[in-house]
């Protein structure tokens, strides 16, 4: 289908993809779910829709849950730890609508259900009466839905704001002192509850588990600073991803990862590693600035 462009679509798309993709993860599912919406624009009576947005917005979270069920099944085969695909911040905005990666986590913790209705009302700012359409419930169970997730994703908001000079030099000074096996200068800059994830989906090598504490991150990085050593790391850009400070790098292998970073009181309290490429493969297609690996 030779589809021109819509003005409509072209106004709402930036938001009809966020909403997409703080409900799957995917950037390429939330793309493609938007791009199937816009196949349903274009054959709807125009008569019978009041708010194109309101309309939109509805096919998209249909899309959406229908998706979820059908990667639920998937997602229960997933090797190692699930993280969101990387998606760089703006210059402007280090975290659009306030939905950073650790409550896309949490996100993924919630019902499809719950998902929904807390996007919808509370980052998307819809009404409760459009939501109880969206989703095919009554007005209180929407409450109720989104009450429960609010709970869930209470504990996962960020209770440090970090400012982008901050987040930059602590995301510098933890790529030298990693990438030079500095333990001493890594250990001054990690929390003592820190977390690591790294995300390999089973295509690259990547830690099969969350590693937990102080101890266990470093011993893990002093590991890995000997093949560093062997083959060092190939800095590409510093950034915001995911709403957190980090930076994307070129590993043994030419592996591309992203590496983001959550600071609590000045502190590194979790360390976030992408590293599957099916995860990255966007990044590639619509680079942010500055984004270059010298690949095909």
């Amino acid at each position: 289908m030779d589809m021109q462009p819509d003005p409509v679509l072209s106004d709402l798309r930036p938001r009809l993809v966020r909403l997409a993709y703080r409900m799957l993860g995917s950037v390429v599912d939330a793309e493609d779910v938007v791009q199937d919406a816009y196949a349903r624009w274009l054959t709807a009576d125009r008569d019978m829709v009041r708010e194109p947005a309101a309309f939109l917005r509805t096919i998209v979270t249909r899309l959406c849950l229908n998706a979820l069920k059908a990667a639920k099944r998937r997602d229960e085969r997933y090797i190692g730890p699930w993280l969101p695909d990387p998606v760089f911040d703006p210059e402007d905005d280090a975290a659009p609508d306030d939905v950073t990666l650790p409550l896309m986590m949490a996100l993924e913790r919630l019902s499809p259900l719950e998902r929904a209705a807390f996007l919808l009302h509370d980052v998307f700012g819809v009404s409760f009466a459009e939501v109880a359409r969206t989703i095919g419930r009554s007005e209180p169970t929407c409450r109720k839905l989104a009450s429960r997730a609010r709970t869930h994703v209470h504990k996962a908001r960020p209770r440090f704001s970090v400012t982008r000079e901050e987040g930059h030099r602590m995301a510098a000074a933890f790529f030298k002192a990693t990438r030079e096996g500095d333990m001493t200068a890594l250990r001054s800059l990690l929390a003592a509850d820190v977390v690591a994830y790294a995300d390999g989906g089973g295509k690259v090598p990547a830690t099969p588990l969350p590693l937990n504490g102080l101890h266990s991150v470093l011993v893990r990085h002093a590991e890995m600073a000997r093949g560093f050593a062997l083959a060092p790391s190939r800095l590409v850009l510093y950034g915001f991803i995911n709403g957190l400070p980090g930076f994307v790098t070129v590993e043994a292998g030419d592996i591309t990862q992203t590496t983001s970073l959550q600071i609590s009181d000045g502190r590194i309290s979790a360390i976030y590693v992408m590293r599957n490429p099916d995860k990255l493969r966007h990044l590639f297609a619509a680079p942010p600035a500055g984004f270059a690996v010298g690949r095909e």
